[in-house]
């Protein structure tokens, strides 16, 4: 399978693939194909089905094989922003928000991933459930706005505002720390919480969260005004 991510910041990744390559995907991820491109749709078993709902995601996924000789598929992103690639394989996982996978080879699993520890469960918000994605071959992830990339050294730690939070690899840590000072919680607009990651392993840190972006847009919508 080769592939190339064009159009950013509204951006399609491209896959050309060998007869008989396989992609997965959300259900209404696809935007093009050729007319070789043979599409099923499939539940993956009712714990993997379960899994998606509770993290949001369509239940069924859809699988699309080339059929009779190369193919071509294209997968664009549902919101201004960036899609990465990240090649799954040799105990390299990647657990991210649960809006972020777009497609896959097919050798790649999705799973749900909840945070370890109790204070993530509770207070980590759009941290708390997040998705795995094992196996091997090649994932393709959308996030919101622009993304930048870091990598932790061991016991190296790095604070987010929760929901900047795109992805990271398994084997960083996260927890949820409570922001320190009365009038800091009181004044400083920034919430009672923070997302703590520590290394080592890359992340992904998204500059535009849907969320944040809409409760930014509301006091100029015209919401209950006549028009």
């Amino acid at each position: 399978m080769r592939y190339s991510i064009e159009g950013e910041p509204f951006p399609v990744v491209i896959c050309d693939l060998e007869a008989g390559e396989e992609m997965i995907t959300e259900s209404g991820a696809m935007s093009w194909m050729s007319n070789n491109m043979n599409m099923a749709t499939q539940g993956g078993g009712l714990g993997k089905m379960f899994g998606r709902m509770v993290s949001g995601e369509t239940i069924f996924l859809n699988r699309y094989t080339a059929t009779g000789g190369p193919g071509m598929i294209a997968f664009a992103s549902s919101f201004p922003g960036s899609i990465r690639a990240y090649e799954i394989g040799g105990g390299k996982e990647i657990i991210a928000q649960k809006r972020a996978f777009l497609a896959a080879t097919s050798g790649v699993e999705l799973s749900i991933a909840f945070q370890k520890k109790v204070g993530s469960g509770f207070f980590g918000g759009e941290g708390f459930i997040m998705q795995k994605l094992s196996g091997n071959g090649m994932a393709f992830l959308e996030f919101d706005g622009y993304v930048k990339e870091y990598t932790l050294q061991p016991g190296q730690q790095m604070i987010i505002d929760t929901g900047y939070l795109a992805a990271m690899e398994n084997t960083c840590s996260i927890d949820i720390q409570m922001i320190k000072g009365v009038k800091n919680v009181l004044f400083g607009g920034e919430g009672l919480f923070n997302t703590v990651l520590t290394g080592p392993g890359r992340i992904w840190i998204q500059s535009m969260p849907i969320p944040q972006l809409a409760s930014t847009l509301v006091p100029y919508l015209p919401i209950g005004k006549n028009n």
